[in-house]
């Protein structure tokens, strides 16, 4: 490890030197010459002594006004971005290959673009002639939108310095690749040192910046979480391509709530939104059948109601399959073992099958008491009321535990008429919105009470 330099300062006239004096050699002036130490002393290289510009402090109680936001008229996006787009922030848009964030993004450019934005989209996995016939496909040809095919950042960053657009679209962000960095394209230092130079011309220029990010097949973002931790503003795209659902969900957002979802049906036009996905998802139910229940959740601000289906088999494996869709697998086994060990309820040498029906992914605790609905109902062959919905978290004693927002669930469940509800003790539902409420303590009285000596 490399000794920080020392050197000596004359308080009189400011003269530096290597070593001390008792007379400064420049001034003249007696004992004025003291060792200045250096700014850091922590392992690695030091920062040395040179002095840095003063920072500007403020405190708590400065008033400054909330960003200003543009709103893209696609009503399901701005949900999500929290209001709008906020100049100068960074947005990060992953997805599995093929959910449809390219045709997300490139509705999203002409929208913004009607708006009276300069937007600039830069594709580095199509050519321009690819991007103007899916375009012309979504009937977005008239947007004011220019376009570029282009993987050298340098290049990029001159267009963009010289341009000054508003928005500006990077597809994707793997592809870029920078001449300083001695590594191949998509690497970890390619994407870190990309991200970098593309958030911090963002936030010097004023420009606001969506990247598109490439998942591993864990789903998460490819290349280092870094990134996540860059921009302001993470969205994952989500869907099953065997339904034409997809939900745009924010993980992360600096000027807006988390966990805010927006929905979109994919059509042969592109994606269109959906202002009333409760429906959407109940829509395939005609008449009530053992296993399927329908859960009252909320997803950031808003309620959602879908349906929770389950089956019940008899399985011929020494160890019964457990098959989860849409939800965690380690909650259902929790879920299995509170119903044996608290209630009595078995589920041994049966094969269980657990599905969240469009396509939608649901991981508030608030579901435990629709999926032990739900599993029960399978296993006894006997249906829930359609018109009922269910919610609550059921802790590991067997009690049911209140859950948030309960007011706004029954609410969504009125509008779409259902007009009971299972609920635990302890919730704060107002006035119950209208509806015949089922206050449930534990697990025990639940069973007993819905479907009577399982």
């Amino acid at each position: 490890m490399a000794k920080p330099v020392t050197r000596f300062v004359c308080s009189a006239c400011g003269s530096v030197t290597q070593k001390w004096a008792g007379r400064c050699e420049n001034c003249g002036e007696w004992n004025t010459i003291a060792e200045e130490a250096p700014l850091s002393a922590g392992p690695g290289k030091s920062l040395g002594v040179v002095k840095g510009r003063a920072m500007v402090l403020s405190d708590l109680t400065t008033e400054e006004a909330p960003p200003p936001r543009q709103s893209a008229a696609m009503a399901e996006l701005d949900r999500v971005l929290g209001g709008g787009l906020v100049p100068a922030s960074a947005c990060l848009v992953g997805g599995d290959p093929g959910i449809g964030k390219s045709t997300l993004l490139l509705q999203a450019a002409a929208s913004f673009a009607r708006t009276g934005l300069k937007v600039i989209y830069v594709s580095g996995e199509e050519a321009t002639a690819q991007v103007r016939m899916r375009a012309q496909r979504l009937g977005l040809s008239d947007a004011a939108v220019k376009l570029a095919a282009e993987t050298n950042l340098r290049d990029i960053l001159t267009t963009l310095d010289a341009e000054r657009p508003d928005l500006v679209i990077i597809d994707s962000i793997q592809t870029m690749w920078l001449d300083t960095v001695e590594s191949a394209p998509g690497s970890v230092s390619q994407v870190r040192a990309a991200a970098h130079e593309l958030v911090t011309f963002a936030k010097k220029r004023g420009v606001a910046v969506m990247l598109v990010g490439h998942v591993t097949k864990e789903g998460q973002i490819a290349g280092p979480r870094v990134v996540e931790h860059m921009v302001d503003t993470v969205l994952y795209f989500e869907g099953e391509r065997g339904h034409q659902f997809r939900i745009l969900r924010a993980v992360k957002n600096r000027f807006g709530p988390a966990d805010e979802i927006g929905v979109f049906e994919m059509t042969g036009t592109g994606l269109a939104e959906v202002p009333n996905p409760s429906a959407l998802f109940l829509s395939d139910r005609d008449k009530p059948a053992p296993g399927s229940v329908v859960f009252a959740g909320i997803e950031g601000t808003r309620p959602v109601l879908v349906e929770i289906q389950a089956l019940v088999a008899p399985s011929s494996l020494s160890q019964p399959r457990r098959a989860v869709v849409g939800w965690d697998s380690g909650r259902l086994s929790m879920i299995l073992a509170v119903l044996e060990a608290r209630v009595g309820i078995s589920f041994q040498g049966l094969d269980v099958y657990l599905n969240i029906a469009g396509g939608m992914r649901v991981s508030e605790p608030a579901a435990d008491l629709a999926v032990a609905a739900a599993l029960l109902s399978a296993r006894e062959d006997a249906a829930i009321p359609p018109h009922c919905v269910v919610f609550g978290e059921l802790s590991l004693s067997g009690a049911l535990r209140p859950v948030a927002q309960a007011e706004n669930r029954l609410k969504e469940a009125r509008k779409l008429g259902f007009s009971q509800a299972m609920v635990p003790e302890g919730c704060k539902t107002g006035d119950g919105a209208g509806m015949d409420l089922m206050p449930m303590a534990d697990l025990t009285r639940f069973v007993g009470d819905v479907f009577g000596a399982a």
